[in-house]
C-alpha cells in the first residue's frame, strides 16, 4: 500500500498538536535537537514533532523514513500504545527507533552512533538519490 506521506495526511488536530510540542520540548528533545539540527549528525536533515498520518514522530528523516522517539517515564506503563504505533509506522514503510530519556542526556556519543549506523543500514539497503545528500 502507498507510504502515507509525513503531516499531509495527518488530521489538524494532529497537527496542530505538533506545532505545541515543537514549542515545549523536554530537556532530552532540545538535547538531540542540539545534535541533530542543521544537519549536524550525518548531513541528515530531520524535524522535530513531525506529524505522519495519525501520530507524531519526535524526530523525523524524511530522506531515510526514519523516525526518532525519545521516551521518557510517561511510556512506562504504554508499551502497547507504543508497539502499535512503531507496528503502524513500521507498515507504513517508516523505520522506528527508541532511545530513552537516561541515554539521550548522560550518553549522547552512544545515541549519535547508533543514529548514524540505523542511517548507514537503510541508505545501503534502499539507496538515497545524491539530492537528499546535499548539505547545501
Amino acid at each position: 500500500d502507498a507510504m502515507v506521506r509525513a503531516s499531509r495526511n495527518s488530521p489538524p488536530e494532529i497537527r496542530q498538536r505538533s506545532r505545541e510540542l515543537r514549542n515545549h520540548p523536554t530537556r532530552a528533545e532540545s538535547k538531540l535537537w542540539g545534535l541533530l539540527r542543521k544537519r549536524g549528525l550525518g548531513g541528515w536533515r530531520f524535524r522535530r514533532q513531525q506529524a505522519i498520518g495519525p501520530f507524531i514522530a519526535d524526530f523525523y528523516c524524511d530522506a531515510l523514513k526514519l523516525v526518532i522517539e525519545v521516551d521518557g517515564s510517561s511510556h512506562i506503563g504504554n508499551e502497547s500504545y507504543d508497539e502499535n504505533r512503531t507496528r503502524w509506522l513500521n507498515d507504513h514503510g517508516y523505520t522506528v527507533i527508541r532511545f530513552w530519556n537516561d541515554d539521550v542526556l548522560n550518553h549522547m556519543d552512544k545515541v549519535g552512533s547508533e543514529i548514524l549506523q540505523v542511517a548507514e543500514t537503510l541508505v545501503k539497503n534502499n539507496p538515497v538519490p545524491p539530492a537528499e545528500l546535499s548539505t547545501d
